[in-house]
């Protein structure tokens, strides 16, 4: 894009700092950074191919809407208009508005703050193994889909660029950013989730788990909330009516999410060499659920 300079990839975003003649092209050290959602589609630490019609501009949609709804903690948004004389100017470019965001750069925590209300995914397989999820031991007798007695936070280590993100404990994240810093990420993680969970189940959805992110204010030292948040690519959402009636949370009804895209994976792929490409029909039923999700959100 003319006047932005690439600066990072990532399974679905790009990073675009821009190029003007007092402007630092340095990620690390810039003070505003384009964040652009692609409509790539990554599961299993892969991106696959087709990508989602739409799914940048649906994930940025949502992020903004939650961004509007979370007022616990200040987010990384900064205003993307700006007054020129008597003209009011856009400083998102047309070839990326709808599925952009203009935001301060942060130094961020390299901790994933994964809270989890329901017993699903890889929790349950660990469940299943241990009777706990992260070393967090839970009760007897759950089974798949039920909801916890209490949400857990159970953090996870931002790997770099090509390698698997890890589970970690509590004790690891106060080795990572101290003391005060994971006590502060665990507390904002679990209000923020509290907070989103009531607003999505007056929506008649499920928000089962979800991953926050956050970093400090460059300037204040502000713990900032950061990324994405609480999409259909960094959350599991279910339908609170099939839930109730028992329908598997993982089923293509309940979900809204990338669910479809991870089950079709996981029955077509043994893990080696490069993943298949997606069916039309998967790449459609994806969309579809993206797309009602958003709308079940910000009609309610």
């Amino acid at each position: 894009m003319p006047g932005w300079h690439h600066a990072y990839s990532g399974k679905v975003r790009d990073l675009y700092i821009a190029t003007t003649p007092t402007a630092d092209t340095d990620l690390t050290t810039a003070a505003r950074v384009l964040v652009v959602a692609s409509d790539r589609v990554s599961a299993f630490d892969h991106v696959l191919e087709p990508g989602i019609p739409g799914k940048g501009e649906l994930l940025t949609t949502l992020s903004l809407w939650w961004f509007d709804r979370l007022t616990l903690v200040p987010n990384h948004l900064v205003a993307d208009h700006e007054l020129a004389g008597d003209t009011v100017r856009e400083l998102i470019p047309a070839a990326v508005a709808g599925r952009a965001m203009l935001c301060r750069t942060l130094d961020m925590f390299p901790v994933e703050c994964v809270v989890r209300g329901y017993l699903t995914g890889s929790g349950w397989k660990e469940y299943q193994e241990s009777q706990s999820v992260c070393g967090i031991a839970l009760p007897a007798g759950l089974t798949n889909g039920d909801r916890l007695p209490e949400p857990i936070y159970t953090p996870a280590w931002k790997a770099p660029m090509g390698e698997h993100d890890e589970n970690i404990s509590f004790e690891r994240t106060v080795e990572l950013v101290g003391e005060t810093v994971a006590a502060e990420l665990r507390d904002l993680s679990l209000a923020l989730f509290a907070t989103a969970s009531t607003i999505a189940e007056n929506a008649g959805v499920i928000l089962a788990d979800t991953k926050f992110e956050f970093g400090a204010n460059r300037e204040t030292g502000v713990t900032t909330l950061a990324d994405e948040v609480l999409t259909s690519d960094s959350s599991r959402y279910w339908d609170a009516e099939a839930w109730r009636t028992g329908t598997t949370p993982e089923s293509r009804m309940a979900s809204f999410d990338k669910q479809i895209v991870r089950d079709w994976l996981a029955a077509h792929w043994d893990g080696t060499g490069t993943p298949p490409l997606l069916p039309a029909e998967i790449v459609e039923q994806t969309a579809a659920r993206y797309r009602e999700l958003l709308e079940r959100l910000t009609r309610a």
